[in-house]
């Protein structure tokens, strides 16, 4: 991360237009964000976030690259309003500075959001007005149409819904307009739920359809998720309680996956009501409980305020006054804080001051057609002017057109630079492509095997051998799925070379795990595939590579290994290293094989006993690996009679070979 990082300081410098510089910076974004999640989620986010940080603090980049990591920063600080509203307020301060509109508007529509979420309505209202205000100054139709969706969203929140439906289907009308489906979705979705307060079902389920259409078709999984939850609460409340809990627990799941909290904890006082209405007393406190522990966790006032006011219901059914007691007061300090006269005062006044906005916004469109005539005839003079500043700028461009080659030659030697680097990434990668096709060859063959069993079972119409079959199959298939995975877990490592990072191993685990992947091929042979080891038999190395090793020699003593013959895989411990053993009763070898074998570069191709192919990788990659893990490997071999192939490994890090 922090060499891309570095990389973008360098390509501000180099780049040749700012626009193409804060695209390339967007796009370097997401693909950082996008490549760590599939690790360590958590750990990497706030890794990734501490290095945007301190990027954002470097004098040397540009405010267009800063907007942008703040930016970044602000929108991960999703479990952290304070911090999300700190980082807002940098955005807001460079582009007040800046006179920027467009990131003005997106500070303004955050801080509305965080607001919203935390309680400030009166805050949340302000600042969506003046995104509406910025949106239209853009000529931004789409952007104004999420702002009037926010106004929309919190005027519901105080009950105001005549003004929350108004906002709602302004947005619904620019987003149609626009074709922003996504967008229309969201507020569809919204407007239904303000026809399920309003008792206008029928209306509310035609909007949630339409909805939920979109989202399917997007396949959007967090629009789902509200679709989903929404239609829940309008089952509740026609009193079909079923269906309420079976929509609620299904956007809950998607939800908790999402780890979008502010709408479970609205979905789970719903289902809290449920179990109540059912006599589950119990249940339903669970959940309320639950509830309020998310609208704590993540200041959610709103679902506080809901969740005290269902505790102080349920405990004083039970005549648990005390408890009843303390959340009925907690709901009267919330309700007060969200809906205090001062608060909603102000909220009036800022819809005043938008509508005097609105009209002061016609005057002004008027002046403006007033002056167009006076623009067009000062036009001309300016396209008189610009008609000899282009012929100025041609002659300049022919005199820069000769610095360019110049340039152009020095930047041609550092790509030349730059494709010999990635040769030599290339080879490591083809290296590790052999691996991945090594691994792979064993379990295809073992499907192979399988296959002609099956084929002779289906001529003969035995079913008990077919069943039999489909086992082994679902097996091999679990198996090289956990193989491919490994594969692909491993990969992602990588950096330019094969990644050693040793560790602690028991080979127990490993071998039986082996076992169960060449299970297959061997018995496609009718061999007896085997081990002795034990649970303390422990090495210290890398663990993806002693994978590699085990398979490739199980594998090659499988290809070489005639049918009714037997495996072993056994390890001892030797002083300071563990010896692991893998011996066949095949065909053997000569010495000079061996010594062939193991010299450096070769990869002769050698024929199974069933003429199985090979890649022509032979023990090269064993051989390689092992070293590699500061081990030494040794043959012993007899022919027509058998060879023990030896890895020796050091047993701790301080033994190393």
């Amino acid at each position: 991360m922090t060499l891309i990082l570095r990389w973008m300081m360098i390509k501000q410098v180099k780049t040749k237009s700012t626009f193409q510089y804060i695209k390339l910076t967007k796009a370097l974004l997401i693909v950082c964000f996008g490549f760590f999640s599939h690790l360590n989620l958590f750990s990497q986010t706030e890794q990734i976030t501490d290095s945007l940080i301190r990027l954002s603090e470097q004098k040397s980049i540009s405010d267009s690259l800063r907007l942008e990591v703040l930016e970044e920063i602000a929108k991960n600080q999703t479990l952290n309003p304070e911090l999300r509203l700190q980082y807002t307020r940098k955005i807001h301060e460079i582009a007040s500075q800046k006179e920027d509109t467009f990131w003005l508007y997106k500070a303004s529509l955050r801080f509305g959001h965080t607001f919203k979420k935390t309680g400030d309505l009166d805050k949340a209202l302000e600042n969506y007005f003046n995104a509406v205000n910025y949106a239209q100054i853009l000529k931004n139709e789409r952007r104004e149409a999420i702002a009037y969706s926010g106004l929309g969203t919190v005027y519901k929140i105080i009950e105001n819904y005549s003004k929350s439906l108004y906002f709602f289907n302004k947005g619904i009308a620019l987003l149609r307009k626009v074709n922003d489906v996504k967008g229309l979705a969201g507020s569809l979705t919204n407007t239904g739920e303000l026809y399920k307060i309003n008792r206008d079902y029928d209306s509310a389920f035609l909007y949630f359809k339409e909805a939920r259409h979109i989202y399917d078709s997007l396949d959007f999984s967090l629009g789902i998720a509200y679709n989903t939850g929404n239609i829940g609460l309008l089952y509740a409340e026609l009193n079909q309680p079923e269906k309420a809990r079976e929509n609620m627990e299904q956007a809950i799941s998607i939800l908790t996956e999402l780890e979008d909290y502010y709408p479970i904890a609205f979905y789970e006082l719903s289902l809290a009501d449920i179990y109540a209405k059912k006599g589950d007393i119990e249940l339903s406190l669970n959940y309320c409980l639950h509830s309020l522990k998310i609208a704590l966790d993540h200041r959610l006032k709103e679902q506080i305020r809901d969740a005290n006011l269902k505790l102080s219901e349920l405990y004083a059914n039970q005549n648990k006054f005390q408890k009843a007691y303390y959340h009925q007061n907690q709901y009267l300090i919330y309700r007060d804080s969200i809906n205090n006269e001062a608060t909603i005062r102000k909220m009036a006044e800022l819809q005043t001051e938008y509508e005097v906005s609105q009209k002061q916004l016609e005057v002004n469109l008027l002046e403006k057609q007033q002056k167009q005539q006076n623009i067009i005839f000062i036009a001309l003079i300016i396209i008189i002017l610009l008609m000899a500043f282009l012929v100025f700028l041609y002659y300049r461009n022919f005199k820069r057109k000769q610095t360019l080659n110049l340039i152009i030659t020095k930047r041609k030697e550092e790509v030349e630079a730059q494709r010999d680097q990635l040769v030599a990434m290339n080879e490591t990668k083809e290296k590790f492509l052999s691996v991945v096709s090594h691994d792979l060859l064993g379990p295809v063959n073992s499907f192979k095997g399988l296959s002609t069993i099956m084929k002779a079972s289906i001529e003969s119409n035995n079913t008990e051998d077919l069943l039999y079959i489909h086992k082994l199959f679902d097996n091999s298939v679990n198996n090289l799925s956990s193989l491919l995975s490994n594969l692909l877990d491993w990969s992602v490592t990588q950096k330019g070379a094969i990644p050693y990072i040793p560790e602690r191993i028991v080979l127990f685990n490993l071998v039986n795990e082996l076992l169960d992947l060449f299970s297959n091929m061997a018995k496609t042979k009718d061999i007896n595939l085997k081990s002795t080891v034990d649970n303390e038999a422990i090495i210290w190395a890398d663990i993806n590579s002693v994978k590699t090793i085990l398979r490739n020699l199980v594998s090659n003593a499988i290809k070489f290994t005639n049918a009714n013959g037997e495996i072993t895989i056994s390890a001892a411990q030797n002083n300071e290293v563990l010896a692991i053993h893998v011996t066949d009763t095949g065909i053997g070898m000569p010495q000079e094989k061996i010594d062939n074998l193991l010299a450096s570069d070769n990869y002769n191709r050698s024929a199974g006993t069933k003429g199985e192919g090979g890649i022509g990788l032979g023990l090269q990659l064993v051989k390689e690996f092992v070293e590699m893990n500061k081990g030494i490997i040794a043959i012993e071999s007899k022919e027509s009679v058998g060879t023990t192939i030896t890895v020796f490994l050091p047993i701790n890090e301080q033994n190393l070979l």
